[in-house]
């Protein structure tokens, strides 16, 4: 059974590539809305950041994930030491990653967290949703940047999110057990907060890591298309 079962993958064509830096060893991207990371198991699935970039670059290979509907900062290692030394950084959390994220309702404490453990739902696969006997740990911080409670539309806030943890779907799932979820959320979202915007409202900021070669601490950011 899926959760979107009135899904058809349209990936955007414009830009079909937002390359933001590349050298030897790695290549960043801003990656668009509505672009799988991976391919999917179907065929009409196989269009997807990954294919697009080793078109061009074909030694390049995934190391992180977005999810399709969340646009941003994505990096991939350009060779096999690259590759490895990259992931070592994600799995030991040396890694930093700042996202945007525009969500129902005012927040009311300025700056918060969600310490709420996750695991696949698997019957609405590829819903996420808190487990707290068999979830795996999952923490997000939160900051308020700003409220938007104008008389033109329903109350929504902007929040800085970051992610101590990468689990799949954590930010969203964790704003919805906030009781705020993320605008434009087709997985998520009640009919009210979908309704509000045409795209999900999350977006990759910023990422910071060590160079896998110099070693020395280097930091990307995107543009925010919503805000």
């Amino acid at each position: 059974m899926s959760a979107n079962p009135d899904f058809i993958y349209l990936p955007p064509m414009s830009p079909y590539l937002d390359i933001i830096y590349q050298d030897d060893d790695i290549v960043v991207l801003n990656k668009a809305s509505g672009i799988l990371s991976v391919p999917g198991r179907l065929p009409e699935h196989q269009d997807c950041l990954q294919n697009r970039v080793q078109r061009v670059l074909p030694t390049a290979t995934i190391v992180h994930r977005l999810d399709m509907a969340t646009s941003g900062i994505m990096i991939m290692a350009l060779n096999k030491p690259a590759h490895v030394a990259i992931s070592r950084q994600f799995e030991q959390r040396k890694t930093q990653k700042s996202y945007l994220a525009r969500v129902w309702g005012l927040v009311e404490l300025n700056e918060g967290s969600v310490d709420l453990p996750l695991i696949s739902d698997w019957p609405n696969r590829p819903k996420q949703k808190v487990d707290h006997e068999n979830g795996k740990k999952s923490l997000t911080h939160y900051r308020v940047l700003s409220h938007n409670d104008s008389i033109d539309e329903q109350a929504n806030t902007l929040l800085e999110l970051t992610p101590i943890t990468g689990r799949s779907h954590q930010l969203r799932v964790h704003m919805l057990a906030l009781g705020h979820p993320i605008l434009g959320d087709r997985l998520y979202a009640p009919e009210e907060a979908l309704t509000m915007r045409n795209r999900l409202q999350l977006h990759a900021l910023k990422l910071s890591l060590f160079h896998p070669r110099t070693e020395q601490a280097i930091t990307f950011d995107a543009p925010c298309p919503f805000i």
